[in-house]
């Protein structure tokens, strides 16, 4: 800690062991039966940019890779994981902690559709209740050895993500963004919250960037001309992929087989989030 230290960690931006620990003073301890190597968040400045079909595709490709993989559903009030991957059937508990699910293929999933006693009913919980569950679904579920965690947060700037941040071990996180209009502004609200927290950047993903013609395969930008690049150098970060309105994508969703799903889309993203 330098003399001039104001031990205001969120505005500065010197890398010192004041920071460190205080980051540290927050975070939630794992259930004693988890071990967990890696924590990737991925986050969205705005609703409806597809994240978690991004969260549950890298947690797919992973898996084939043979990683040990798992998604923590962080977006309590809008779940949409379980259903990607058909998972329907309520999570149990032991007095050593909570069971996760576990899809066809091996991921774990927890999620609060998987607690609730229907699927449809909706979570009316005030910001300090959902908070404590998400702390709940790392510190209580039995997570056993897991390779790559993922965990799909809801969007913006709330009590949810400032919750990740703070009290899991993120070894960092992805940013799902779209070609839509004020997109720079969004993407500069969760860059500069991360930057507040310390928490590593590791690149942008940016969806729903095109659709391919069937006979000539001719690219067409339905939302305007992509900036997703020059978005991602002006800010320094990695732009990992730019995926496509692809109807598969949405028949996989929909089918709840997003396991069944082939496509590269995201291949170099996960290459690159292997290095980490």
């Amino acid at each position: 800690m330098s003399q001039s230290c104001s031990s205001n960690c969120g505005s500065c931006d010197v890398d010192c062991d004041s920071r460190e620990a205080a980051k540290n003073d927050f975070l939630e301890p794992a259930n004693p039966n988890s071990n967990i190597k890696k924590v990737i968040g991925v986050v969205s400045g705005k609703g409806g940019v597809g994240k978690s079909f991004i969260t549950s595709y890298l947690s797919v490709l992973f898996n084939r890779k043979g990683y040990k993989t798992a998604i923590l559903d962080a977006d309590i009030t809008g779940p949409s994981i379980p259903k990607a991957f058909g998972l329907h059937e309520k999570v149990k508990a032991t007095e050593l902690g909570i069971l996760p699910a576990v899809t066809k293929t091996g991921i774990k999933v927890i999620s609060v559709n998987l607690i609730l006693d229907t699927e449809d009913t909706p979570v009316i919980w005030r910001g300090p209740v959902i908070a404590g569950t998400v702390k709940q679904f790392w510190s209580q579920v039995i997570w056993e050895d897991v390779d790559y965690m993922f965990v799909d947060m809801p969007p913006g700037t709330g009590d949810v993500p400032l919750t990740v941040y703070q009290s899991l071990p993120l070894d960092g996180i992805i940013i799902v963004t779209s070609p839509q209009e004020l997109v720079s502004m969004i993407v500069s609200k969760a860059i500069k919250m991360a930057s507040a927290m310390n928490i590593p950047i590791l690149g942008m993903v940016e969806n729903y960037s095109y659709i391919s013609c069937g006979n000539c395969g001719e690219k067409m930008s339905l939302f305007g001309e992509s900036h997703a690049k020059e978005i991602a150098d002006k800010f320094g970060i990695k732009l990992l992929a730019q995926l496509p309105m692809d109807q598969a994508i949405a028949k996989a969703i929909d089918s709840e087989k997003v396991e069944e799903l082939e496509g590269s889309w995201l291949d170099e993203a996960a290459a690159s989030l292997q290095k980490i």
